[in-house]
């Protein structure tokens, strides 16, 4: 289990930037959660200070009980991917893994599994400066699985990987979390989210936004809509209109945000207003993460869209 409370990073002092902001949550065993916020969030600065790369400036966080340096083997415990390209490229992929390996005593058996697991046995003894991006990531996941960790934490794990390679990592991390070990991930593909995580934490502006299950986060999200055919849409907009009720007129038929059908099919046969069609659609994760995100995002184009 990983843990952190009231963990914050400032840089530049009192007055200085800060990255992370009071930010308190658990990730359990046994389910994938996913790590989300938009860029300059403060993603990369929390798993930085899971791993103890960068000291917090208060707060503190811990992975199975301990912080990450207090571990006597840290590779058995905790299996991280932050920079998956950070290998000297003249080394060979099985020398990189060995070099690895011999650092905790683990047997070189352990680095040939690895090497299978990944689907890199057939290019271990290739220089790593000629691989390629889905390739070195492999590698990274590779390095990560060394020491048979209790716990993983991967930023952005699916980067580079093809199709087969993407559908590999989803079945892999469901696959540790069924083995109960604690798994944290984070990604911008809110679409390989959806089928990946289980649990959510998001965050904005280095503050807690969220921190539930993937089917939570998107039904409170607010972000569902209900097409509505009606011959008198003037009136069943000025019925329904209230705080957070959006509408967009497309292609002859209303789409309503921030109300239910049900709703809106009382309000409408209590006033005599004529329904063509009531549809409800679930919103995606992507449409529920940019709900929630819209006003924590630093980076924006004309339009609102995350630079």
């Amino acid at each position: 289990m990983m843990t952190a409370q009231h963990l914050t990073k400032r840089y530049g002092g009192r007055n200085g930037r800060t990255a992370v902001d009071d930010l308190s949550f658990t990730v359990r065993p046994g389910t994938v959660t996913g790590f989300l916020g938009p860029n300059g969030a403060g993603k990369s600065t929390t798993m930085r200070m899971i791993l103890g790369l960068d000291a917090p400036t208060s707060g503190q966080v811990t992975v199975g009980g301990r912080a990450y340096a207090a571990h006597p083997a840290p590779l058995t415990e905790v299996g991280a991917l932050l920079e998956a390209r950070s290998v000297h490229p003249g080394r060979t992929a099985r020398h990189h893994l060995r070099g690895l390996a011999l650092t905790h005593g683990l047997p070189g058996r352990r680095v040939e599994e690895v090497l299978d697991l990944t689907g890199l046995t057939e290019v271990a003894d290739r220089r790593v400066k000629g691989f390629s991006l889905g390739m070195g990531q492999r590698l990274g996941i590779a390095a990560a699985l060394l020491g048979d960790p209790a716990t993983l934490v991967l930023d952005e794990p699916v980067n580079g990987l093809d199709p087969e390679g993407v559908r590999w990592i989803r079945t892999l991390l469901k696959s540790l979390a069924a083995e109960g070990r604690t798994v944290l991930v984070s990604s911008h593909l809110m679409s390989e989210m959806a089928l990946t995580a289980d649990h959510l934490i998001v965050i904005g502006r280095g503050r807690l936004l969220a921190d539930t299950t993937v089917t939570d986060f998107v039904r409170d999200s607010g972000a569902a809509t209900v097409r509505v055919g009606t011959p008198d849409p003037d009136a069943l907009t000025a019925l329904l209109r209230a705080p957070g009720v959006d509408f967009r007129d497309t292609a002859g038929a209303l789409e309503i945000r921030g109300t239910t059908a049900e709703h809106i099919g009382r309000t409408a046969a209590a006033h005599g207003i004529p329904l063509f069609e009531l549809t409800p659609s679930q919103a995606s994760l992507e449409e529920a993460f940019m709900t929630l995100t819209h006003d924590a995002v630093e980076y924006a184009g004309p339009e609102g869209a995350a630079a």
